[in-house]
């Protein structure tokens, strides 16, 4: 490139692609989006510049930045470590409810969990993931529809793994204090059972009782490093995640949940979500964004 032609292409770069309170650059866009890939996986395309400027202009304000530019030096250093994990925070969607999309807790309860609890009454193991668990609904969702066919769960062998990227909502599923209106979906015997009056004078609070949070473990874990757990799980949500990652990405994921199902276990996924790649051939649908690990699959 021509130094002429160089100059035409940094000026280009440091044109806005967001404008408001602050500028946000091409340039900035780019290396803003680079280390979210880099970091958890996720795409942004530039039609994205109008979302990523209203999450993180908050985060230029409280940090008395003068500029976007000013905001990728902090973050793209190594003193800027923790910033970059509110960016990630700020970045990442945590959309979640209890018993969100549910026919995949019916589908759990009647075609997965007699037979997985039945070996457990005899002394079997059993594992359940969800693997972007944000503020903590899913996996109590989960350990809710456990609790509903066996009462006493919390004393079998029976445990369910939490993970999310973002180390905030993991921390508020470990709290496990939801609103009133966070526990709509949550039928009323589940309720009185499960959860404790938490309420102070200001907002009617509820928190998750002994019996169901002994069953669920949280982690902050980031579904594009390497997972650590040593076991394979019966049961596996990740639902609305992976449409974030790029196709490549996405595929590569989806092969490591295969690997990680035992003989005939489920993935459940989103509803706009769809298994790729080489996973493909070991994952069967069966049923609504519902797959099954094939049988004889080399898992």
């Amino acid at each position: 490139m021509t130094g002429r032609n160089a100059a035409i292409a940094d000026k280009g770069a440091r044109e806005p692609v967001f404008s408001g309170d602050f500028t946000m650059s091409h340039r900035d866009f780019k290396e803003i989006a680079a280390m979210l890939y880099a970091d958890a996986g996720i795409y942004l395309p530039e039609t994205k510049a109008t979302l990523v400027y209203s999450r993180l202009v908050k985060r230029l304000r409280k940090l008395n930045l003068e500029s976007f530019h000013d905001y990728c030096d902090l973050v793209g250093a190594p003193e800027g470590a923790d910033e970059r994990l509110e960016m990630l925070s700020a970045l990442t969607t945590n959309v979640t409810r209890f018993f969100r999309e549910p026919h995949h807790f019916e589908h759990l309860k009647t075609h997965v969990l007699p037979s997985l609890l039945d070996a457990a009454r005899h002394g079997a193991r059993a594992r359940l993931w969800s693997a972007a668990c944000s503020s903590g609904q899913e996996p109590y969702s989960i350990a809710l529809t456990l609790l509903s066919l066996e009462p006493n769960a919390a004393a079998l062998d029976v445990k369910i793994l939490a993970t999310d990227i973002d180390p905030r909502m993991v921390a508020e599923g470990q709290r496990g204090v939801y609103g009133e209106a966070a526990l709509a979906d949550v039928p009323d015997a589940l309720r009185k059972r499960y959860f404790v009056c938490a309420s102070d004078k200001q907002r009617q609070e509820w928190m998750v009782a002994d019996d169901l949070r002994r069953l669920v473990s949280f982690r902050t874990l980031n579904l594009n490093a390497d997972w650590p757990m040593p076991g394979k799980f019966a049961a596996t949500f990740c639902r609305n995640v992976v449409i974030y990652f790029d196709e490549p990405t996405q595929q590569k994921v989806w092969s490591k949940f295969a690997s990680k199902l035992e003989p005939n276990g489920w993935l459940y996924i989103g509803h706009s979500e769809r298994v790729t790649g080489p996973a493909a051939s070991r994952l069967v649908s069966s049923g609504v964004t519902a797959y099954r690990l094939s049988r004889g699959s080399d898992a």
